[in-house]
């Protein structure tokens, strides 16, 4: 029988509507579900109840290299009007040796809240790095 290890983070894809784009770093694939408390006056104990209240999706922020003529964070930012926004789907891969997915995130109807630059020095002896920050409105997760 052989030994399971855990699956390394560092090799992943992302589909960004259809496309793959090469991200360095994502993060905040996050979900949980809020408790609500309760207490009728009537119940002998002094303390309240708990129960499942509503789900919450954290944002995700994706981290990229900038490279030249490619300005795709800010256009989808510029989407945002009032309340109307190009909304798109992103399936978030965690890949195996041979390249395949072996665990999935997909991402329903995220939009643009936030695209930070990168932090520039002189000094520094780095890629320049750009980041974008999604809210969404669901987060499936597979795991074959």
């Amino acid at each position: 029988m052989a030994k399971q290890y855990p699956l390394p983070s560092f090799h992943f894809i992302v589909e960004w509507g259809g496309t793959r784009i090469g991200f360095s770093e994502v993060g905040g694939l996050t979900q949980e579900n809020q408790a609500i408390e309760y207490r009728d006056g009537s119940f002998p104990e002094y303390s309240s109840i708990k129960m499942p209240g509503l789900r919450k999706f954290s944002n995700i922020s994706l981290k990229r290299g900038i490279v030249k003529s490619d300005n795709e964070f800010f256009k989808w930012l510029s989407t945002v009007k009032l309340n109307t926004v190009e909304r798109r789907n992103l399936v978030i891969s965690l890949l195996n040796e041979e390249h395949q997915p072996v665990m999935v995130w997909k991402v329903q109807n995220a939009f643009p809240v936030k695209v930070e630059g990168p932090q520039l020095k002189a000094s520094a002896n780095e890629v320049a790095i750009e980041s974008i920050e999604i809210a969404h409105e669901g987060l499936e997760v597979q795991n074959d």
